[in-house]
């Protein structure tokens, strides 16, 4: 399943109302560290059909960067039916992403 845009107006039904596993990154287009990251969440989005995973730009969402208190990105955060239970701040290798499922 491909990652999908999450927003503040779609975050309550995309994540939080969610059931099981939902990955969100919290990135920006000028953040090169993001940018090495994307394609590994993207990879993991394919592989894991299981796992919601979502993308939130902090200079388009910056309510949404707020209110989980990202100071830097990449950040990964997972929920885990609406509640977080993970997160990852910096470039992690894949397998790391991976553990942070579960």
């Amino acid at each position: 399943m491909a990652a999908i845009v999450i927003t503040k107006e779609n975050f309550d039904s995309e994540v939080l109302k969610a059931e099981g596993t939902v990955l969100i990154d919290f990135w920006a287009t000028w953040c090169g560290p993001c940018r090495m990251l994307s394609p590994i969440v993207d990879e993991v989005a394919s592989e894991h059909p299981d796992v919601k995973v979502g993308k939130i730009n902090v200079d388009e969402q910056p309510e949404l960067a707020q209110q989980f208190g990202i100071m830097s990105i990449p950040t990964l955060l997972v929920f885990k039916n609406g509640e977080k239970v993970q997160e990852s701040v910096g470039l992690i290798p894949k397998e790391k992403v991976e553990a942070l499922l579960g």
